[in-house]
């Protein structure tokens, strides 16, 4: 982190160093359109670098030190292995080295920042934050960690004061920002392999809040009790609380929702603002905790002062958030969705949204572990919200930037599904995947790809797949 956080407009040519990753794609866009040189470098080619290119980026498929060219400041994922050529010569000629959590810092400079924070639902919530303020016509600039369906990007410059932005603690990047204002949406252990300890974790989300601007405010969900616990710390500062959930009626909140219904392929449910009823939330997308992310941003956008009725429509305008439950296509009769639920509460909160899906059919989940960590705390209670499946498919571990480790294994997730032994399948690669599936589903079945992997590449082929082999009707 450098001791001076500057202002984009002062990082002179910027080089993004993983630049094809949700988060940075994301803040190279806002540079871009305010006119910054850009130019950046990932791995691989992938639609999001063409879409870069054609905003102006030079973008580079592999690593290599001469790439950085004439840049001033690198801006470097936290994917990103310390020993990258890129990185190295950066270092070597003294420029300015900046972790993706400073860059957004940068560029939210000068506006009153609306942050979205926790462990689960913070990209949906967010997204939904982002379509019910552009809604109310205050266009505001936003950075999320996924495509919005409706916008087709996962940022945009807009011409108001408001930023909203997902603040991401995996790493501690929401430790550098100062909101005028934040959401919380729960606080439930992960990532420890950063944190070590729950703890420590929990102890970072009061370090968080207590960065929110002294004239501001926090919404917290009140139904979780990490989040909820967050309103001491934000009273002790005297800073103003507004409380969410739609749990039991006895619960005292700002905001409730009550009569949640899943209808077909969307949720509604009624709202009580400030004690009294304030009208109907419908939502285009299913499940009980994408209400609750609604209401989470529903009660933001209140508390700025703007209307109900504008705030509920584009609430309900929203059509999800690429790899938030999100429809990959039909072929055969076999519906295949795709979903980025890594942590035993996101996937138990999906599988009840598939499971409204699903109809008649039966709901095949194809989950990939993400993280060798993640997998040896949580593995057992992976394969417990795996349950609430017909079949699962259990892929390999997703490494990522850790390496194997005996013992923890696919194996040990399927271990703990409570289903019968032939209905779980274990010991399967990516590229074996899509024909496990293949075999598995039948017309008027659900398949639901699950994991913060690549295994959201598995869907597109089974989909092929079927169609190649004439089951297509």
């Amino acid at each position: 982190m450098p001791d001076e956080l500057l202002p984009a407009d002062r990082l002179g040519r910027v080089h993004f160093v993983g630049i094809g990753g949700a988060a940075l794609s994301a803040i190279a866009r806002l540079m871009l359109a305010r006119g910054i040189t850009v130019t950046g470098s990932d791995a691989q080619d992938a639609p999001v670098l063409d879409a870069l290119r054609r905003l102006g980026a030079r973008c580079f498929v592999g690593h290599e030190a001469a790439q950085v060219g004439e840049a001033d400041s690198v801006v470097v994922s936290t994917a990103v292995r310390a020993d990258n050529p890129e990185v190295v010569e950066a270092q070597r000629r003294g420029l300015r080295l900046l972790p993706r959590s400073a860059a957004l810092e940068s560029v939210m400079q000068g506006h009153r920042v609306l942050a979205v924070a926790g462990t689960h639902g913070k990209t949906t919530t967010t997204s939904l934050l982002t379509m019910a303020l552009l809604a109310t016509g205050v266009d505001p600039t936003y950075a999320v960690g996924g495509d919005l369906a409706d916008t087709g990007t996962n940022a945009a410059q807009g011409t108001g004061d408001l930023f909203v932005a997902e603040a991401d603690e995996s790493d501690g990047a929401f430790l550098v920002y100062s909101p005028y204002a934040a959401a919380v949406t729960t606080v439930d252990a992960d990532h420890l392999d950063v944190w070590g300890t729950e703890a420590a974790y929990r102890a970072a989300f009061e370090r968080f809040v207590a960065r929110i601007d002294p004239g501001g405010f926090l919404v917290v969900n009140a139904d979780d009790p990490g989040a909820a616990a967050l309103a001491a710390t934000a009273g002790g500062r005297g800073l103003e609380v507004v409380t969410v959930s739609a749990g039991a009626a006895a619960r005292p909140a700002d905001l409730r929702l009550d009569a949640i219904t899943l209808d077909g392929g969307g949720t509604r449910a009624e709202v009580t603002w400030a004690g009294r009823p304030a009208g109907e939330l419908r939502l285009s997308v299913p499940g009980r905790h994408y209400a609750l992310d609604a209401a989470l941003a529903l009660a933001m956008g209140l508390r700025l002062g703007l209307g109900f009725d504008e705030l509920t429509r584009g609430l309900a305008e929203f059509s999800g958030t690429r790899r938030r439950m999100e429809a990959k296509g039909t072929a055969a009769g076999v519906r295949v969705y795709d979903s980025y639920a890594h942590h035993p509460v996101e996937i138990a909160g999906d599988l009840d949204a598939a499971r409204a899906l699903t109809g008649t059919g039966r709901l095949v989940v194809c989950f990939q572990p993400h993280l060798v960590s993640r997998t040896r705390v949580f593995g057992a209670a992976m394969g417990q919200a795996l349950g609430a499946a017909d079949e699962v498919v259990v892929l390999d571990i997703y490494l990522a930037r850790e390496e194997s480790e005996p013992g923890v294994d696919a194996g040990l997730v399927a271990a703990a599904v409570p289903l019968p032994a032939d209905r779980v399948h274990v010991g399967h690669d990516l590229a074996s995947a899509p024909g496990v599936l293949a075999g598995l589903a039948r017309p008027g079945d659900l398949v639901l790809t699950l994991g913060a992997g690549d295994v959201t590449t598995v869907g597109p082929q089974l989909l092929a797949q079927l169609s190649e082999e004439g089951r297509d009707g």
